[in-house]
């Protein structure tokens, strides 16, 4: 899969929509856990591998990924390995997505949005802790908000590396946020509610009570009831942590706002759709509800 080229890691791709994707990784100028760079088709960021922290370099080309490690001369084995398969899961690269296409051509409302971003694959968020503070973090205030509580707890509490004058953030881990206060929290415009929440999930993780190894052997079902019991997590945010991190390709936040907006903005409504419409145009996305969303989520970035 991945072949070593002097100092790079080479991977060839197809049906792989490499200008989308980076396009949905530049959405927020706020993001300080990856940058992009549309004109040279790259993305930069840093990842933990064991007690190591790894700047990696990205170039997704039309038929070919291009990796390096731009403060490594000569990575170990381990870790280019470790690496290469953060890259493989980060962008749901095993992933055949014909049967979603299959789909989606014979349904009304996807056929066109399909058509359209042929080729994008949903963009994980690996951690577990990061993705459940995500989507606490972005519970009733608009993304662009959110960016803002994220870059703050990031840089405040997260880890760095410098290259080229540039500082490059990891999300902080669990352990580091469960010894925090609610009021370290409010000191970074949280509400209590969130600082709350958050704490709960870093405690519950720092604990070993909740794992993602744990959940991934379960139901869709199983995960929404495992994480809904979690205080501060409903139903929205269980889904989009199984969709994001858990990668399970039906699940499906259908109290999502953005996803309301997107079937506006395709249906050329002058209204949002009611929940019930949604559940019953989503039955004819069973198994692939979580790309059906991703999918339309794009649409509003045009």
């Amino acid at each position: 899969m991945w072949q070593l080229h002097g100092s790079e890691l080479r991977r060839a791709i197809q049906d792989v929509n490499g200008d989308d994707m980076l396009s949905y990784l530049a959405r927020n100028q706020k993001e300080v856990l990856h940058r992009v760079n549309l004109e040279n088709k790259s993305v930069m960021k840093a990842i933990q591998i064991r007690n190591e922290v790894v700047l990696i370099k990205l170039h997704i080309l039309d038929k070919e990924l291009i990796l390096s490690f731009p403060q490594l001369m000569n990575p170990s084995r381990e870790v280019s390995k470790s690496v290469t398969d953060f890259v493989d899961e980060w962008f749901d690269l095993s992933r055949d997505l014909q049967p979603f296409y299959d789909l989606a051509y014979r349904d009304e409302i996807l056929k066109k949005v399909v058509l359209a971003y042929k080729g994008l694959r949903i963009i994980a968020v690996e951690e577990l802790f990061e993705a459940l503070s995500w989507s606490i973090m972005g519970q009733q205030i608009s993304l662009h908000v959110a960016y803002g509580l994220k870059q703050k707890l990031v840089t405040t509490y997260g880890e760095s590396i410098v290259h080229d004058n540039i500082e490059y953030w990891l999300f902080p881990t669990a352990q580091q946020i469960a010894s925090l206060t609610v009021e370290d929290f409010r000191k970074l415009s949280f509400t209590q509610r969130k600082a709350e929440y958050i704490i709960g999930v870093a405690e519950l993780i720092a604990t070993g009570q909740l794992n993602k190894e744990q959940l991934l052997m379960m139901s869709l079902e199983e995960m929404e009831t495992r994480l809904t019991a979690i205080r501060g997590i409903g139903k929205w945010s269980a889904n989009y942590v199984i969709m994001r991190c858990l990668r399970h390709p039906d699940a499906f936040p259908l109290a999502d706002v953005g996803l309301h907006n997107a079937l506006k903005k395709v249906l050329n409504r002058t209204e949002k759709p009611s929940l019930a419409e949604i559940e019953d145009w989503a039955k004819n996305w069973s198994g692939w509800r979580a790309y059906a969303t991703f999918y339309l989520w794009r649409t509003l970035q045009e």
